[in-house]
């Protein structure tokens, strides 16, 4: 098993500076992970270097975290500058008050118009949804044209030591959104959180500790 290529591996901190995205650019070299996921002012720059030094991970950028509650409007220009940039997948938050609010005709329209800006991950905030609304807002992004239903944020209120009920919220993602990817994203430090998030039907895993996980694979020879 190569763990690397199911990591997306993620410096979305707000303080982040030019020389921590520059160090994140080369550990996506170093260790060729499926992505590295920034924040949406630092795609340019990760572009450029990965460009200049041949790195081969997808460049993916975070849009509207953490609950989603930007203007349609709004999201779109992101989406556009994020892919104009150099941007080969957005993961965009779903607007997690209109799933509540059940106005899903907003948001399917919301999200199909993104999906055809690029490639598209919609994270649905899973922990703030019960089971019901996690079957739901999958439903609503298979209808919507993008590749991957996400299940959070680096807000993720399920910490690390709730990684049981996200293996759950998983299950019911596979389910109800069939043929899409699956990705795993909040609270996700070790092999170990990798591994059961894979077995319960993760695709790709968001984190920020693909250094420590990776370098734990190769310890174990996986």
């Amino acid at each position: 098993m190569n763990i690397a290529k199911f990591l997306d591996h993620t410096n979305i901190r707000k303080n982040a500076t030019a020389e921590d995205i520059k160090r994140s650019c080369q550990e996506a070299k170093k260790y060729n992970f499926r992505g590295l996921c920034v924040n949406p002012q630092w795609t340019r720059l990760v572009k450029e270097i990965f460009q200049r030094e041949g790195i081969n991970s997808k460049i993916v950028t975070l849009i509207d975290p953490p609950m989603g509650l930007s203007s349609h409007q709004e999201r779109v220009e992101m989406a556009k500058k994020a892919r104009e940039d150099g941007s080969d997948e957005i993961d965009v938050v779903m607007n997690i008050v209109d799933l509540k609010y059940e106005r899903y005709d907003k948001i399917l329209k919301d999200l199909k118009e993104i999906a055809k800006i690029a490639p598209t991950k919609v994270i649905i905030g899973s922990g703030y949804l019960t089971d019901k609304e996690i079957a739901k807002a999958s439903q609503l992004v298979k209808e919507s044209g993008a590749i991957c239903v996400k299940t959070a944020t680096e807000k993720d209120p399920l910490g690390h030591s709730e990684l049981e009920e996200k293996a759950k919220h998983l299950r019911i993602m596979k389910e109800n959104a069939p043929g899409l990817l699956i990705k795993a994203a909040g609270g996700i430090r070790t092999l170990k959180d990798v591994i059961w998030m894979i077995e319960n039907g993760a695709d790709i895993i968001g984190t920020s500790s693909g250094v420590e996980i990776v370098e734990e694979a190769i310890r174990y020879q996986l």
